[in-house]
């Protein structure tokens, strides 16, 4: 069997590298990543070698870039945006709010794991450009920020 953590290690070459398929193989299993190139930020899918290739949605419109005054808090990765740590919690930021470098402003899960992103940079957040349950891109802006 293959190991997760030598997995997340594939997947990560992957979407460092401009390789568009991997194909890993142990005494037991074969698994294959690939991922398509669009004109948006690639995707990543992980399928058995022997299932059919299932259809990859191409990504949606990116929205507009931010203006010089404002920068864009970035995906890291490719996942599902929740803009709160819970469902009946309150978001982590809000248009208007102010952050401090290192603050949480969304969680993305990727392969069931809830990963935290942080402001890179202290400002006001001036935009929210996903909205809560949406399938982000890596590198795909979420937030403006001044």
């Amino acid at each position: 069997m293959i190991d997760i953590n030598t997995l997340k290690e594939y997947i990560k070459v992957l979407e460092e590298s401009s390789l568009t398929c991997i194909e890993i193989s142990d005494e037991d299993d074969t698994i294959r990543l690939e991922r398509e190139l669009y004109e948006a930020p690639s995707n990543v899918t992980v399928q058995p070698v022997q299932a059919p290739a299932a259809p990859v949605a191409p990504a949606a419109e990116a929205p507009a870039a931010p203006s010089v005054s404002t920068k864009a808090i970035k995906s890291p990765m490719v996942g599902v945006f929740y803009a709160a740590p819970a469902p009946e919690k309150p978001a982590f930021v809000s248009v208007g709010q102010t952050v401090n470098k290192g603050d949480v402003v969304c969680i993305i899960e990727a392969m069931k794991i809830m990963n935290e992103i942080t402001a890179e940079e202290s400002g006001t957040i001036t935009e929210v450009l996903v909205n809560n349950g949406d399938v982000v891109e890596f590198d795909q802006p979420l937030f403006t920020i001044s």
